[in-house]
């Protein structure tokens, strides 16, 4: 296994096939790199940072393919995982790459309001171009992780001809044939103290597995505690119901989409997830467990 830090998080790569794991590394760099570069909110010089509101500006391949990924997250749950709440974000204090947030303040978040709404957002993919309405700043964090994970597994898979399993912190992205038995996951509150022998262990054999925590990349302000994961209806952080909710789902983005709905939904969540038979284990705040869709016992 090979591990190194990227995207704010961890990169991990597993493969089949160990004598190829320096290829496979290789790989996924390229592809963690390329997705910054393209769609990092916390670069300046990234592609999406260089976008000029209000007019229709060109986008490479990736970054449509990364806006396109968070409008259809967006559509599909209606508005509970949206793109537009990166003004909220930074209204909540998570302005700048999260090692560099201020862990305490004194001064209050003020939230920022009902995001804008996805809708706004005019992606042309013909063309090749998106419009950002004025006063409107787009995040990508929900999805653009989770797509990163995908691309890379992919890349590796393709590059070494074997099976590949990467993990960016709580997102992770399978590609090629699973060995004998599958991928064994831990899944847990915190990807870095995951314990075999405390957190149940789940095999994955193909598609993706994405866990959503609001006990990761947590700040205080005022002293109250916030994280990273924002309800677009409100522009604040949701009611705390889930500290934890893992789902499986045929690709890394679909299971971080569902995820990170569900924390938004709250006590709607298992409701949610069943309906659309997306397998998933939602942790409560005081720890009891709710499986859903088939989650493995």
């Amino acid at each position: 296994m090979a591990r190194f830090p990227a995207l704010g998080t961890t990169a991990e790569i597993l493969v089949t096939e160990p004598s190829l794991l320096v290829v496979a590394e290789r790989a996924v760099h390229a592809e963690i790199a390329a997705i910054d570069e393209a769609a990092s909110r916390f670069r300046a010089d990234s592609e999406i940072s260089r976008l000029r509101p209000g007019a229709a500006c060109p986008v490479s391949p990736l970054l449509a393919e990364a806006l396109a990924a968070a409008l259809r997250a967006a559509r599909l749950t209606d508005g509970l995982v949206d793109p537009t709440v990166g003004q909220a974000v930074r209204a909540l204090g998570y302005d700048d790459d999260f090692a560099a947030v201020a862990p305490d303040a004194p001064d209050a978040a003020r939230p920022a309001g009902p995001a804008p709404g996805w809708w706004c957002v005019r992606l042309d993919l013909e063309r090749g171009q998106v419009v950002v309405p004025r006063g409107v700043r787009l995040d990508l964090g929900a999805t653009a992780k989770a797509l990163a994970a995908d691309r890379a597994a992919r890349r590796a898979a393709a590059a070494t001809a074997c099976g590949v399993l990467v993990g960016l912190g709580g997102d992770i992205a399978t590609s090629g044939s699973a060995p004998a038995g599958g991928w064994p996951v831990v899944v847990g509150d915190d990807h870095a103290r995951t314990d075999p022998g405390r957190d149940p262990v789940v095999t994955v054999v193909s598609g993706g597995l994405a866990t959503s925590s609001v006990t990761r990349r947590t700040w205080r302000r005022a002293g109250r505690t916030l994280h990273h994961i924002v309800d677009p209806r409100t522009g604040d952080v949701p009611p705390p119901v889930w500290r934890t909710v893992s789902v499986a789902a045929a690709t890394c983005v679909d299971a971080n989409t569902a995820s990170t709905a569900a924390i938004v939904l709250g006590e709607q969540a298992p409701d949610w997830l069943t309906t659309r038979g997306l397998p998933a284990r939602l942790v409560a705040m005081d720890g009891e467990v709710t499986t859903v869709a088939g989650w493995p016992a």
